[in-house]
């Protein structure tokens, strides 16, 4: 008991009071997530990313097997999702919804954060791998996911190579696989605007939910949070032992597959019509219930 209260106090509290400060400023200050969000976006994340990969030292090999565990897990959540939408009888968007809300977690804000307070510098390395992978592989998902229920276009599937963070990743792996030292001045340029991201888009997810005007708590919102949080994980854990991952690679793509829904979730079901309501409400909830969840897992894991 002593130390889940420990785990709560020091590694879950401080992540959510960011979120809390940013609720508080967007209402007092009327604050616009939209340009913090593009700030962090353009800016932060890609620094961070490049920061990182640039003098990261990370087995090839080792890397692979991240990549294809954190694929397969994100994957496999996504099944899940569908089939507790059609079990639940639901509709082809809510079963759409459903797939959205389980895979797209919010790896950035959260992840990157909590296993850093949880591990410390160690964790800093496989924490992004599954970062960018899960990014990658939930854009795909979900919005081809979204394409279905709505008989959209998939042009948008093909954007996600796009991604500055993805971008930013390039000429990061360059430098590093030709040994060739990032110049001082480009490693501490990237490394100040990366410190940025991490505070920066937790504020904007409390600025974000701020903004969620209609809330309706129901059973779908959450039958959704649940297969998300819990579902999520144990997937991650049945997973990991078939693909050799063991210590700090194994519990930081456990606990990244068990972050609550991304509020970039809830910008897709926007822009695809997918029952918005419904996903920007599993999206609040899901982050509240996720004091629970990650506690419990922070502690135990």
């Amino acid at each position: 008991m002593g130390e889940l209260f420990f785990v709560f106090l020091n590694v879950v509290t401080p992540v959510f009071i960011l979120v809390l400060i940013g609720n508080f400023i967007g209402r007092r200050l009327n604050v616009e997530s939209r340009s913090l969000s593009k700030i962090a976006y353009y800016v932060f994340v890609p620094a961070f990313v490049f920061n990182i990969f640039s003098e990261a030292k990370i087995e090839a090999e080792l890397a692979s097997q991240m990549v294809i565990f954190i694929f397969v897990t994100q994957i496999s959540v996504a099944m899940l999702g569908f089939l507790v939408g059609k079990i639940l009888g639901r509709s082809k968007e809510v079963v759409a919804a459903f797939v959205i809300i389980a895979t797209f977690g919010n790896v950035g804000n959260f992840g990157l954060q909590l296993i850093f307070f949880r591990f410390g510098e160690v964790s800093r390395i496989p924490s992004t791998v599954y970062f960018l992978a899960i990014v990658f592989i939930s854009f795909v998902i979900c919005v081809g996911a979204a394409s279905w229920a709505t008989s959209g276009g998939m042009q948008a599937v093909f954007s996600v190579f796009k991604t500055p963070a993805l971008l930013a990743l390039i000429p990061a792996m360059a430098l590093n696989l030709s040994d060739v030292e990032v110049p001082i001045f480009l490693s501490r340029m990237s490394g100040l605007l990366g410190q940025a991201m991490i505070p920066v888009m937790l504020v904007t997810l409390g600025v974000q939910m701020n903004e969620i005007v209609k809330i309706s708590i129901n059973f779908n919102v959450i039958a959704a949070s649940t297969v998300r949080l819990i579902g999520g994980p144990i997937l991650a854990l049945l997973l990991a032992p078939h693909f050799d991952l063991e210590g700090i690679e194994r519990s930081t793509g456990i606990l990244q597959a068990a972050m609550p829904c991304a509020v970039l979730a809830s910008i897709i079901a926007i822009e695809y019509k997918l029952v918005p309501e419904f996903v920007t409400t599993t999206v609040l909830f899901s982050t509240l219930y996720s004091i629970i969840t990650l506690t419990v897992l922070l502690t135990f894991i």
